[in-house]
């Protein structure tokens, strides 16, 4: 099982340092998001000061990219990364795609499946130097001239991972994509009896085995070295959970926790900016289920009793821990264990 750490920083100058250290703490990969910041410009300084470590945007937002602008920069990332890196999407949520970005959006899951689709249409004219034809309901690519097509990869096209909660992304995902991305809002349960089964089913769909499938988790992690840094984590855990919480595409991990009503109050509070009183409705059981949480001796085990066997990457989410910390023990002992 491999490990990933993040990449988050607020310079993309900043991913070669960061992306050192990882690699030299042990970690298989360095993930970056997007959030404030574009999530390919630090992974594109990570991969010119690396040489071990898989890069990946976990995740880069899809439906504000065109299927060109993605084949492109999955193209040109592999090359950066000498390939080690991988094209990590996921659709984020309609008011954020209309309103932030002023992209369309409509049926999400069927728009991620063509959006995958053409991508790979893209890079098959790369790799044959052949004509491009892909005419879907949501996009349509027909031209590629010499001048703008790069040939085939010197290191082979990267894997593509789409993330999803709900069970027709997920299908999607399992279908179309080489991997799939468990979003760190989720529980045990949830992925043993609700993701994992949408993902063989479409695994199925489209004749693919598991073996060949890669299945990365997010674990929000609440820790610390000391009483008042554990505590600080664990509220940092729960104010993360209610923003995720918030969002009404996250609610069947709350209905599976037989919270679904939860899910209602804290959208409302979202609404009015009310953002501490949310996390305070978040409370140790359900904390507890998201997040791995306890002190620093025994997380490895308790990371790896949750994911191993179910999943072959896990990246170790957690903002809340104090600068610089790198879980190095963390990675050692995982790998121990596996």
């Amino acid at each position: 099982m491999k490990v990933d750490g993040s990449l988050l920083v607020d310079d993309p100058a900043d991913a070669g340092p960061a992306a050192r250290r990882l690699e030299r703490a042990g970690y298989a990969g360095g993930f970056s998001f997007e959030g404030r910041h574009d999530p390919f410009l630090p992974l594109a300084v990570a991969a010119g000061q690396t040489n071990r470590l898989e890069l990946m945007p976990a995740i880069a937002i899809a439906f504000a990219r065109s299927p060109m602008l993605l084949a492109n920069l999955g193209y040109d990332m592999q090359l950066l990364a000498k390939g080690r890196f991988l094209l990590g999407l996921g659709t984020q949520i309609r008011p954020h795609i209309e309103k932030r970005f002023s992209m369309p959006w409509s049926r999400p899951a069927a728009r991620m499946r063509e959006m995958v689709l053409a991508i790979r249409a893209i890079w098959e004219s790369f790799e044959t130097d052949g004509s491009l034809d892909f005419r879907g309901d949501f996009y349509t690519h027909t031209l590629m001239t010499p001048v703008f097509n790069p040939g085939p990869h010197p290191h082979g096209l990267p894997p593509i991972l789409c993330a999803g909660v709900g069970p027709r992304m997920t299908e999607v995902a399992g279908e179309v994509a080489d991997g799939f991305l468990v979003h760190p809002f989720h529980t045990a349960d949830y992925l043993r009896d609700a993701t994992l089964p949408a993902l063989g089913r479409g695994l199925d769909r489209a004749d693919r085995s598991r073996e060949s499938y890669t299945i990365s988790c997010q674990v929000i992690v609440a820790t610390g070295r000391t009483e008042e840094e554990w505590v600080a984590a664990r509220n940092g855990a729960r104010a993360q959970i209610s923003f995720y919480g918030s969002t009404p595409a996250y609610r069947p991990v709350l209905e599976h926790c037989g919270q679904g009503e939860l899910q209602d109050e804290l959208n409302r509070l979202s609404k009015q900016g009310r953002w501490l009183e949310m996390a305070g409705l978040v409370d140790d059981g359900l904390l507890d289920q998201i997040a791995v949480s306890g002190e620093r001796e025994g997380l490895a085990a308790r990371i790896y009793e949750r994911c191993a066997g179910l999943v072959d990457r896990v990246s170790l989410v957690a903002p809340f821990a104090p600068d610089g910390e790198l879980f190095e023990d963390v990675v050692r002992d995982l790998s121990e264990l596996d």
